[in-house]
This record gives structure tokens, C-alpha cells and sequence, in this order.
């Protein structure tokens, strides 16, 4: 009997040590006897219905999930790995809705009444719900502003177009400057370049990179930011690809970029890699910024690649004084005849092994290079540019 409470006892301590981590939601809604609250996920295929509870005269509601959990490539040693990746949710009563973020396990709190749930509520246990409470409240702001120009008759159409561009141009930099640029590893900046915009013309996309070069700037560090985080997470190559996309579809800048004070925001126009030296120190592509840089990635295993190295290094030697830079991203599998090709060469050489900035960067094929002006905007990229790359290096000295 005893051996038999012992196997049952620890089978059951198994059982909860595999079974998959969980977050709450729990809180209340007043006035919303006998509705039908859901749970439900955001996610990158669409909403998906998680759980669901009639509420009875207290409100009171509580649900657990499982927590947002995905597998990735470890290193060589560990191999395949789980790690925690933000996820988005919402809870919804009909039409009203209140979106917010889970981390990991954490236990979050909500309070509202059902009248004004959607914008009136209190939220505890979450820091990037809290923000992302904050951000929907600002957008919800500037909605009523935009209607209530457009349905001002007595506004030209010239003056009306000019007044929604303003309000929209304003709202995005205070959510680039407070909430983005700030902290872009936290659920609530990727959040942020993601949002719609609705209005009497419809809803559109707030932050558009495949449009708009200067929205390209907020995906790029959300997506850097992300991706050293979140390696191989789903929602970082979503974002990663909608980067790549952007400027490759912007090759030229349209406008001149409002600054950011640099002593409070960490900005980039490019996805930045930082990579390993042959002294293994780590250097930065946007530490660049100022210079014309070629990015290159290369092989130096290929077969054409002396006679490619001789061509770019005339080419760094006539330029480099004028403010010209290589930054060169080898995938060499031997690191040792790596060392030995570029032991001599003048530029800034680095290796990768987990292929995480080819990745972003869309490469398929080697060599593959992209040219970025002195603002750390990427301008071109090969097969895509007119001219020669000289000439290319020369248009923007």
C-alpha cells in the first residue's frame, strides 16, 4: 500500500513538473451580469478564442493559459531551447475590448466597469500592459480628434488634409520617443509600430515601413532589439521581414528624419548587427554612422573571392580617406583560414556562425552587399543598384 501511494505521489509531482507554465487573468467587470467575457489571442493568423466565462453579479472573472513559449536553435552544445516571447491578448464583452501583454507567468489583475472597459480601467501585474493601456489611450485620443475634422464642413479639404497630417505626424513621434526608441525590447514598443489607425476614410496601418522610410527607423530597432532577445521567434521574424521589406522598397530617403535626443533614445535607420573581430571584440555596424559603409556579406571559401577582395580593396583605398567603410560579415565555416585571409586587410572584417544577420537581412546569396549613406540609412543593396559600386560610393561622398 505504502509503495503503491509512493508511485502515485510521485507521478503526479511528474506530471505538474512537465506540464507547461501558466499565466492568470484574473480581476472584475462591473455591470456585466450575464455576459460573456472572452480571453482571447492576437496572434500573427488572427484572434483566436482562448477561454470564455459568463459573469454573474460580482463580475468577478479568472482564467489561466498556457504561457507564451517557443523553441529555437540553441548553440552547437545545448541545441534546441525553450524561452519565454511576449504574446498579445485581449479581453472582449461584445464590442469593448481591452488589449494587453503577457510575458511569461505573471498574474494580471484587471478592473473596469462594462460602459467604459475599453479605455477606463485599472491594470496590475504587468508593466507592458500598463503601457500598452497608455498608447491605446492616446490613439483613441487623436481618432476623435482626426473625425471631428472631417466632419467639420467647415474646413477646406486643403486645410482638413493638412490638420489630420499634423495630428497624426505628432502622435507618432511622442509614441516613437516614449514608448519605441525608449525600451524596444518590451512588448509594448513592438506593440506600438503595429497599430491601426481608424477613421472616416477607414483603418490603415500607423506605422507603414513598406511606404514610409521614416516609419522603417522603428521597425529597425524594434526588430534588432527582438531579435537579439527573441532569436527565431515568430513575431521576430514577422517584424524583421517587414524591415527588410521597407527598404527595399525605399531605397532613396524621402525626408529629412526628426532627431532623437541621443542621451535618452537609442535610434538606427539600418538593423544593426554587432559581431566578433579576429581579436574577438565586438564591433558595430551602427557605430558607423556618419561614414558611407558597404555591408558585405561574403565567403571567403569561394572561389572568386581573392580576386574580389583585390577589387574592393582599391576601391577602400581610393574612398576610405573621403569617409568610406567596409563592414565585412564573413560565414566562413573555418574561422581559422578566415583569420589568416583577412589578417592584412585594412577594413572592418567580423564572423558569424548562427547566421542570425543574414537572417534579418534577407541574404540567400554570397556575396551579397548593401550600401548606407552617412545618416545609417541603406540606400542600395546588389543586383538592385544602377552603376557600379564605385560609382555608388562616390554619389553619396
Amino acid at each position: 500500500m505504502k509503495k503503491t501511494m509512493f508511485f502515485i505521489t510521485a507521478s503526479a509531482i511528474l506530471a505538474a513538473c512537465e506540464s507547461t507554465p501558466q499565466f492568470q487573468v484574473t480581476g472584475s467587470i462591473e455591470g456585466a451580469q450575464d455576459s460573456i467575457l472572452y480571453l482571447e489571442a492576437n496572434t500573427l493568423n488572427g484572434i483566436q478564442k482562448v477561454d470564455s466565462v459568463r459573469l454573474g453579479a460580482d463580475g468577478k472573472f479568472s482564467f489561466s493559459a498556457d504561457a507564451p513559449i517557443y523553441t529555437y536553435e540553441g548553440d552547437s552544445l545545448a541545441g534546441k531551447q525553450q524561452k519565454f516571447c511576449p504574446e498579445f491578448y485581449s479581453l472582449r464583452i461584445a464590442n469593448k475590448v481591452i488589449n494587453f501583454s503577457v510575458d511569461s507567468t505573471e498574474t494580471i489583475t484587471f478592473k473596469a466597469k462594462y460602459a467604459t472597459m475599453s479605455s477606463d480601467y485599472t491594470v496590475d501585474g504587468s508593466e507592458n500592459s500598463q503601457k500598452i493601456k497608455e498608447i491605446n489611450l492616446l490613439l483613441q485620443k487623436v481618432q476623435k480628434q482626426v473625425v471631428d475634422i472631417e466632419k467639420n464642413q467647415d474646413i477646406l479639404p486643403g486645410d482638413m488634409i493638412d490638420s489630420v497630417r499634423s495630428i497624426i505626424k505628432n502622435y507618432k513621434e511622442t509614441v516613437k520617443q516614449k514608448y519605441i526608441f525608449v525600451a524596444p525590447a518590451q512588448a509594448y514598443a513592438y506593440y506600438a509600430v503595429c497599430q491601426s489607425f481608424t477613421d472616416l476614410q477607414g483603418t490603415f496601418q500607423l506605422f507603414n515601413p513598406l511606404t514610409d522610410r521614416t516609419d522603417i527607423r522603428c521597425y529597425a530597432t524594434v526588430a534588432t532589439s527582438w531579435d537579439y532577445n527573441y532569436p527565431d521567434a515568430p513575431r521576430t521574424q514577422q517584424i524583421c521581414n517587414m524591415a527588410i521589406k521597407g527598404m527595399e522598397n525605399t531605397a532613396t530617403p524621402k525626408e529629412q528624419i526628426v532627431e532623437v535626443d541621443d542621451s535618452k533614445v537609442s535610434e538606427t535607420g539600418i538593423i544593426n548587427v554587432s559581431l566578433p573581430d579576429i581579436n574577438s571584440n565586438i564591433k558595430s555596424l551602427s557605430d558607423l554612422k556618419g561614414k558611407v559603409v558597404m555591408l558585405d556579406f561574403t565567403l571567403y571559401g569561394a572561389k572568386e573571392s581573392a580576386e574580389r577582395t583585390r577589387i574592393l580593396r582599391d576601391i577602400y583605398n581610393k574612398y576610405h580617406d573621403q569617409g568610406f567603410e567596409i563592414y565585412q560579415v564573413s560565414l566562413d565555416e573555418d574561422i581559422h583560414f578566415w583569420k589568416s585571409s583577412i589578417e592584412y586587410l585594412p577594413w572592418i572584417c567580423v564572423h558569424e556562425t548562427n547566421g542570425s544577420a543574414t537572417r534579418i537581412y534577407g541574404v540567400s546569396d554570397l556575396p551579397t552587399y548593401f550600401i548606407i549613406d552617412r545618416n545609417n540609412e541603406i540606400v542600395g543593396r546588389s543586383g538592385l543598384m544602377k552603376g557600379t559600386l564605385e560609382e555608388q560610393i562616390k554619389k553619396l561622398l
